[in-house]
């Protein structure tokens, strides 16, 4: 942990902790830990012993685990001043999504700093979180405790559903988040820009998650023959039926708050707006967003074949579903009807969706903390149309929200960061977001 940030770094009233906060997250990024999906990962083993190096310099105990070997998770507890308030969980993730570099214009594994960001895959999902929690523990730790105890995690495979990470400790580990009724991870916390105002999204919801398999048999032969019984043809227009699926629009009580609050901000009836003209007024959220209205349905993968001349007798389609929370089930039954008798659908992966109220204390702790940085800035609710590894702690009674505060760039496109071409962090958006955890977790 020995490297030092570039010279072009803006400097800033707290140097020390935004420089510190910058390396670790860069160091982070030069650790490679790509999750190709299906089990096929380069491992988080030395992102895990990196953490917990830099945590046991601070004097904190951390727990290895391995799901498998080189899928390392970690977990430690920090005792707060009033141990009889329910404990907080504060995570991230360690693992990545795959990056081409022949589509990036720096290299994704080397935290680039350029034009005032870092650059690099996990400069947004989510190691610059990953950092601010142990820069912030840094804070808090110099000067006494923070409010209360704290089950701090950084988990493998989020990007594969948490399989091997958070549902892994979750399902053989319970006790390790023993007494912790909330949690905070990503993604949420952002700012975002509504008709010229700043405000911040605080995730309290997430729409589930199903993989699915859809397959199709046929009739294997010469590439040359009259064929009415093709594999590959039966696939298509399942998967054309699938993905072409106008979904309706349905306001839960969390997207209908959201709607509410950028009617009020607009100045405008909510009642007289469409949700997604209200939603394009902010701005480079609003393809994020309005996957949040409505369940969808894309097919990611393909496969079928081996050579030009021959038919193949089976072809698959992979599909990514994400439902409203507590409609998965119908989602699936529709999607069979939808493709067909003759199609297989078989479920590959699923998960829960998640819809916590946007209220209470730690809501109110969360906005407290944001304002001491940006006085006034609107926090508003919103239902994250992707998971995260609150899902599984959710089994165990734990609320999860997703709170990585970052103040953005009113025309930057940070939903496009995430699994993204370009994946980058503005430095000062770092320093920002530390500051903010660092007193969040201190007093709440």
């Amino acid at each position: 942990m020995s490297s030092s940030i570039d010279n072009d770094a803006t400097p800033h009233a707290d140097a020390a902790a935004s420089e510190e906060t910058v390396r670790i997250t860069r160091d982070l990024i030069r650790i490679d830990t790509t999750n190709f999906g299906n089990g096929k990962a380069k491992g988080e083993t030395e992102a895990a012993e990196y953490v917990e190096a830099y945590l046991n310099d601070l004097g904190l105990r951390s727990q290895l685990f391995n799901s498998e070997p080189r899928r390392t998770s970690l977990v430690t507890r920090v005792e707060g001043r009033d141990s009889s308030k329910p404990a907080l969980v504060v995570h991230g993730h360690l693992d990545v999504v795959p990056a081409d570099p022949r589509n990036w214009s720096v290299d994704p594994f080397e935290g680039i700093i350029r034009d005032g960001m870092l650059w690099g895959r996990g400069a947004v999902d989510m190691k610059d979180m990953d950092a601010m929690i142990l820069t912030s523990l840094t804070s808090i730790l110099a000067n006494g405790q923070p409010e209360r105890d704290l089950i701090v995690a950084f988990f493998a495979d989020e990007e594969n559903g948490g399989v091997l990470g958070s549902h892994h400790l979750v399902e053989n580990y319970p006790e390790l988040f023993e007494g912790a009724t909330e949690a905070i991870s990503e993604v949420g916390g952002y700012s975002i820009d509504v008709n010229g105002e700043r405000a911040y999204l605080l995730q309290t919801g997430e729409k589930c998650l199903v993989w699915l398999t859809l397959r199709a048999h046929g009739t294997a032969s010469h590439g040359s023959r009259v064929m009415h019984d093709n594999a590959i043809t039966k696939l298509a227009h399942a998967v054309a039926a699938v993905g072409t699926k106008d979904w309706p629009v349905r306001l839960t009580d969390t997207t209908e708050q959201l709607l509410r609050e950028i009617a009020r901000i607009l100045d405008v009836d909510f009642t007289q707006v469409t949700p997604n003209d209200l939603l394009l007024a902010t701005g480079t959220a609003a393809g994020f967003l309005q996957a949040s209205l409505r369940t969808t349905t894309n097919p990611t993968m393909l496969g079928a074949g081996y050579k030009s001349n021959v038919i193949p007798d089976t072809a698959e389609a992979r599909l990514d579903i994400r439902a409203m929370p507590g409609e998965e089930s119908d989602v699936i039954r529709l999607i069979q009807e939808l493709v067909g008798p003759d199609i297989e659908v078989e479920v590959n992966h699923r998960d829960v969706g998640l819809e916590n109220p946007f209220s209470g204390a730690l809501v109110d702790a969360v906005k407290h903390s944001l304002h001491s940085f940006d006085p006034g800035a609107p926090v508003l609710p919103y239902l994250m149309p992707a998971g995260t590894d609150n899902k599984a702690l959710s089994k165990l009674g734990i609320n999860g929200y997703g709170f990585a505060p970052l103040r953005l760039p009113a025309d930057m496109d940070f939903p496009g960061m995430f699994h993204g071409v370009d994946e980058r962090v503005p430095l000062d958006a770092l320093v920002f977001g530390r500051q903010v955890l660092t007193d969040l977790l201190r007093t709440y």
